[in-house]
């Protein structure tokens, strides 16, 4: 029995059964000093409530990145008093079922440890409330894990994913590689000029070999596992409404665990800073990623990588 339960069989005896605190004591085979101690730590009602607070806005959080978001406002306590009060408080992520594991070796991503190096790009399916089916185009930057774009519409052609990816690059500067799956639109004639025009490394990964393509698919699984299957869209204004404001969430105020619970647009900025710094002679960048060891073809390593 832990030391509270004790004390409540303690005070049962005394008070039910009228029992001194010596015998009620010997019954229970509890120490009197453990008995009568009380604790002295702070009141926890407001930390207590802030953490239910933010487990119910973000349901599909963990204590660990609880901590990151109470530590940024303001919350001296450590993580392991954060842990004491999430489990206390029952506020443990309900493990989803998951899919079979593939058996076998596995060899890292090789990603160069620059921002606009790679871009992966998949498919993520959902539906609306009235059943309708619509798709959404999801772009990461693999080093800076930033979500450069999620494009919801019921129908995407190749021609649009064309245009959504010269869109993005207009703003944000053209990418060494892209990486995705083997779908029909991505393996279109629209796409397949575009690659040709721009002059963009485009890298199709083995079939039935999701993990050459580990970043979005991770992405994917957040989005999945924190926003749509969490949240009833009414039309495809409303998703597209939500998913922006998750994203701009995900990109600026999520803690990223891969990124030392930064945000990737925090960890993209470091990394700027780092080029910067490195230009200017100041000190060498350090990697954030393994780099490509001389020799090795990036599109041969995704392929041996599967």
């Amino acid at each position: 029995m832990r030391p509270a339960a004790k004390r409540e069989a303690v005070a049962l005896l005394e008070g039910k059964f009228e029992m001194s605190e010596r015998r009620a004591c010997t019954v229970i085979a509890a120490d009197r000093k453990m008995v009568r101690y009380r604790s002295k730590r702070p009141a926890d009602a407001e930390l207590r409530a802030r953490l239910r607070e933010l487990a119910n806005e973000r349901r599909r959080f963990g204590y660990r990145r609880l901590f990151i978001l109470l530590r940024r406002e303001g919350e001296a306590s450590g993580i392991n008093r954060i842990y004491r009060l999430y489990r206390e408080e029952g506020l443990a992520v309900r493990k989803r079922k998951g899919r079979r594991k593939a058996l076998g070796t596995r060899a890292p991503i090789l990603v160069a440890a620059r921002p606009n190096v790679r871009w992966s790009l998949d498919f993520v399916h959902d539906q609306l409330a009235n059943g309708r089916r619509f798709r959404i185009l999801n772009i990461v930057d693999d080093v800076t894990r930033e979500c450069l774009g999620a494009i919801a519409d019921v129908s995407i052609s190749g021609v649009r994913v064309a245009r959504e990816l010269q869109t993005i690059i207009e703003k944000r500067g053209k990418p060494k590689m892209i990486v995705s799956d083997n779908g029909t639109e991505l393996t279109s004639n629209a796409v397949l000029a575009w690659t040709a025009d721009t002059g963009i490394e485009w890298h199709y990964i083995a079939p039935g070999k999701p993990m050459q393509n580990a970043y979005i698919e991770s992405f994917n699984g957040r989005m999945r596992d924190e926003l749509l299957n969490e949240t009833l869209f009414f039309g495809l204004a409303d998703a597209r409404l939500a998913i922006g404001k998750w994203i701009a969430d995900y990109n600026t105020r999520r803690p990223h665990s891969s990124l030392a619970y930064k945000t990737p647009a925090v960890f993209a900025a470091d990394i700027a800073t780092g080029l910067r710094a490195s230009l200017c002679g100041g000190y060498a960048l350090r990697p954030v990623a393994q780099l490509t060891p001389k020799g090795v073809l990036t599109a041969g390593t995704l392929i041996a990588a599967g």
